[in-house]
């Protein structure tokens, strides 16, 4: 991996300290497993200077809070540690200073690293009442008031599914934050003044006029593809199975492809950009 330019490195470690200087004292992540991680995930990298050093205080934080397990034999190295918290900390980059920004998850410390996509067995009752039993693959999992479960698989490879829209460190954690409402569905907290709103109901309503109506053409989309042999959409087809997991497959997108994603979606553009507090 090449190393990046001793101008660049010298930019960071200026924003680091200075950034280190303005808030409570936080852990170090070296300046060269830093830059090894934005160096594999190019998104991260995109990021401006000033957002890449707030991203690396968040991490050190995430790290100092977080405990990390590996399933199956698999060693949770030092840069798999940072390159998950880096990933997990994108969504909380403008929620305020890191302490403040880091309570939308502390209702859990646990992440299970899996070598690759896990099974889980599954139950469900029918309408009927009938009783089904299945098993499901999947690349993550993000438990209510519980942990998070992490393919290492799909996660070392998010710097390649960006294209795609797909990340899967921000999908499940993304459903952290959809979480601090209760179960997942879709609508998480939103701010004071969410677009306008002038109470917590109109806020709501603003978010459910906006998310509702792309949902239901998306899910019509993948019928279509599904059904007829129509295009597939450019995003995750899994995000029509439900209005929580159109919301995380979004947020996938639009933080690892706002380009692409803002072509495909103008119209939540802004939503989430009020959402996660994005103003430049």
């Amino acid at each position: 991996m090449p190393s990046a330019p001793p101008s660049l490195a010298h930019a960071l470690t200026r924003l680091w300290n200075r950034l280190r200087a303005t808030v409570a004292p936080v852990p170090d992540i070296s300046a060269t497993l830093w830059l090894q991680t934005l160096g594999r995930y190019p998104f991260l990298a995109a990021l401006p200077l000033h957002d890449q050093a707030k991203l690396r205080a968040l991490s050190a934080l995430f790290l100092q809070h977080k405990e990390f397990t590996g399933a199956h034999g698999l060693v949770v190295t030092d840069a798999m540690a940072v390159a998950i918290a880096a990933q997990a900390c994108l969504p909380l980059l403008h929620f305020g200073e890191p302490r403040q920004a880091l309570a939308w998850y502390d209702d859990f410390v646990g992440i299970v690293v899996q070598p690759g996509d896990a099974v889980a067995r599954r139950r469900a009752v029918d309408e009927a009442g009938v009783v089904h039993d299945y098993t499901e693959v999947l690349m993550g999992e993000a438990m209510e008031r519980g942990p998070v479960m992490l393919s290492w698989q799909a996660v070392s490879e998010a710097g390649h599914s960006a294209a795609r829209g797909a990340n899967v460190v921000v999908h499940e954690f993304v459903h952290k934050l959809d979480m601090r409402n209760g179960s997942a569905d879709g609508y998480p907290p939103l701010p004071p003044g969410f677009l306008g709103a002038t109470s917590a109901r109109a806020a709501r309503e603003a978010w459910r006029a906006a998310w509702a109506p792309a949902y239901e053409a998306f899910r019509e989309r993948v019928i279509v593809a599904e059904r007829f042999g129509g295009e597939p959409p450019w995003l995750d087809a899994y995000g029509a199975t439900a209005p929580a997991e159109f919301f995380a497959v979004a947020c996938e997108a639009y933080f690892v492809n706002r380009a692409r994603f803002g072509q495909e979606f103008p119209a939540l553009l802004s939503v989430l950009d009020a959402f996660f507090r994005r103003t430049e």
